[in-house]
C-alpha cells in the first residue's frame, strides 16, 4: 500500500472515530439516556452525519485532484469515466457513520443498563439483609421469653438448678448477642448453641420425656450456615411434643455432608389449644422467611404428622450462590 492510499484510508476512519467518541462520551450519555432529550440527540447527529459524509466526500475529492503526486493522466481519465453519483458515496458515508453511531449507543445503553442492574442488585442485597436483621432481632426475644419462661418455672422447686440454668442461659445469649449479628457462623457453632439449649431445655424435663440427639459434623467443617436457624423447630418440638403424664420423645438429627446441611426434628405431638397463645406462632413463620431470603432455591422443608408424630425436615445446599 502506497502512502497516498495510507492517507486516504485513513481519512476516511476519521470522520467514524469522531462520531462513535462524540456519541459515546457526550451525545449518548448526556442526551439519548435522558428522558425527553432523544429528540435532541437524534436532531445533532442528523446534522454531525451529513456534515461529515459531505466533508469526507469534498476532502477525497481535493486530496485526488490537488495533493495526490502519483496522480497520472490514466487515473485522471479514469476518474472522468461515468461511475456511481456523488450522492452515492455521500449515502454510503452517511449509512456507515450511522451504524457507528448506533454502536456507540447500544454500548452506552448496555453499560447503563448493566449499572442500573446492579445497583437494583444492591438494593436488594440490602432489602434481604435488612429484612433478615429484622428477623433476627425478633427472634432473639422469641427465644428469650421461652427460655426465661423455663427458669422462672424452675425457680418454684429447685434454685440450684435455677441457678445452673442462668450459667447456661449467659453462653447461650453470647451466641444471641454476638453470632447473631453476622450473616452467617460455622456450622459446628450453631450446633454447639443447640447443644447448649437442649442441655437447658432438659433440667426441667420430666422422667417421661427422651431427648435424642445425634449431631454428625465433620471435625473441623469449613460450612457456615445462618445463625438461629434451627432454634425455633426445636423450641417447637418442646412445645409441642412434651406432654406432663404422657410417654413424649423429641428427636433432633442435624448433619453436614460436603456442604448440604440436613436438619431433622422429629416429636411426638401433643397440639396446644387454640387459646394457648405462648410464643404467638410466629416461630416457624420466621424459619419459612429466612429460608426464602437467605437461601432462595437451595432448600426444602418437608413437614408432615403421622401416626401422632410430628417431623420436620429441612435439607440446605450451601455450596452453591443463590
Amino acid at each position: 500500500m502506497s502512502m497516498n492510499e495510507y492517507i486516504l484510508n485513513l481519512s476516511g476512519m476519521i470522520p467514524l472515530f469522531v462520531i462513535f467518541y462524540i456519541n459515546y462520551f457526550y451525545l449518548a450519555p448526556k442526551f439519548f439516556m435522558v428522558k425527553g432529550k432523544r429528540t435532541q440527540f437524534f436532531l445533532i447527529n442528523a446534522v454531525m452525519i451529513v456534515a461529515l459524509a459531505i466533508g469526507s466526500h469534498l476532502w477525497f475529492s481535493y486530496y485526488r485532484q490537488n495533493l495526490d503526486p502519483d496522480r497520472t493522466e490514466k487515473t485522471a481519465k479514469q476518474a472522468r469515466r461515468r461511475g456511481p453519483s456523488v450522492l452515492t458515496f455521500i449515502i454510503r458515508d452517511m449509512l456507515n457513520l450511522s451504524l457507528t453511531t448506533a454502536t456507540a449507543t447500544a454500548i452506552v445503553m448496555t453499560k447503563g443498563w448493566n449499572r442500573l442492574e446492579t445497583e437494583r442488585q444492591e438494593a436488594e442485597n440490602a432489602r434481604v439483609e435488612a429484612e433478615l436483621k429484622n428477623l433476627r432481632s425478633q427472634i432473639n426475644p422469641h427465644f428469650l421469653l421461652n427460655t426465661l419462661n423455663n427458669i422462672y418455672a424452675l425457680t418454684a422447686f429447685d434454685s440450684d438448678k435455677a441457678q445452673g440454668a442462668i450459667l447456661e442461659l449467659s453462653q447461650l445469649l453470647r451466641h444471641v448477642l454476638y453470632d447473631n449479628q453476622q450473616p452467617f457462623v460455622p456450622i459446628n457453632d450453631e450446633v454447639q448453641f443447640i447443644q447448649n439449649y437442649v442441655k437447658l431445655m432438659k433440667i426441667r424435663m420430666p422422667a417421661n420425656v427422651q431427648v435424642n440427639e445425634n449431631i454428625d459434623i465433620p471435625e473441623g467443617s469449613q460450612t457456615v450456615i445462618t445463625p438461629l436457624l434451627f432454634i425455633s423447630l426445636i423450641e417447637n418440638a418442646f412445645k409441642h411434643g412434651i406432654s406432663p403424664s404422657q410417654q413424649s420423645f423429641i428427636n433432633i438429627n442435624i448433619s453436614d455432608d460436603k456442604g448440604k446441611v440436613t436438619c431433622c426434628i422429629e416429636n411426638s405431638n401433643f397440639p396446644k389449644a387454640d387459646n394457648d397463645r405462648s410464643g404467638h406462632g410466629i416461630g416457624l413463620e420466621q424459619v419459612q422467611k429466612r429460608l426464602d431470603l437467605a437461601y432462595p432455591g437451595k432448600y426444602s422443608w418437608e413437614k408432615n404428622v403421622k401416626d401422632n408424630v410430628y417431623q420436620s425436615k429441612i435439607i440446605i445446599d450451601t455450596t452453591t450462590k443463590a
